[in-house]
């Protein structure tokens, strides 16, 4: 009885399969989460900058509340902006890593650019939390005034566009711990 030589590309393939099969999987992961966090970023870039509120008090004419009144909630709605144009951008090469899931360059590019836009939303995010907290709680000691109890709409809208962008954070994070995953797999 003679033993069967396998070929050297039969077991490379056989070993590789699921390796592909993950990283494709990591790949879909990659485009969903984008696609959401897109959404996301857009939405909470949209919320804020279409916050609006003007109350009519009889002592004084018109007090208005916009978010361009505050340079934090300015800088949210910019950053939301550049990180929803840079998901957006990035659909196509998330796409690429779907066909082709072997390529690590690109990959580590991504990567990259991903932390610095988390690191960008997360430090919006936070300075828009200290205004907003601010509307709900105040301030005794700076005697800053709580403004929710005036500005209802205002502070509801804020505060959902404040969650809208912690989700993208949230799925931000996963992109990159995904990234990661496929890169050490390769």
């Amino acid at each position: 009885m003679k033993a069967e030589a396998v070929e050297s590309g039969e077991a490379s393939t056989i070993i590789a399969t699921p390796k592909r099969g993950l990283n494709r999987g990591i790949s879909i992961a990659d485009l969903i989460l984008r696609g959401f966090a897109a959404i996301g970023t857009f939405g909470s870039a949209m919320t804020m900058g279409t916050t609006n509120e003007t109350l009519a008090i009889f002592t004084q004419p018109l007090i208005r509340a916009r978010y361009n009144d505050l340079p934090s909630l300015t800088f949210f709605v910019i950053a939301n902006s550049i990180v929803c144009g840079y998901l957006v951008l990035s659909i196509p090469l998330s796409i690429f890593h779907f066909i082709r899931s072997e390529a690590k360059i690109t990959r580590i590019i991504l990567l990259i650019f991903d932390t610095a836009m988390v690191e960008l939303l997360t430090a919006a995010a936070s300075a828009a939390t200290v205004v907003v907290y601010l509307a709900h709680k105040g301030n005794a000691s700076a005697n800053w005034l709580a403004i929710c109890q005036q500005f209802d709409n205002f502070c509801e809208r804020i505060s959902g566009s404040l969650l809208g962008s912690f989700a993208s954070i949230t799925m931000m994070t996963l992109i990159i711990f995904a990234s990661a995953v496929a890169l050490s797999w390769n």
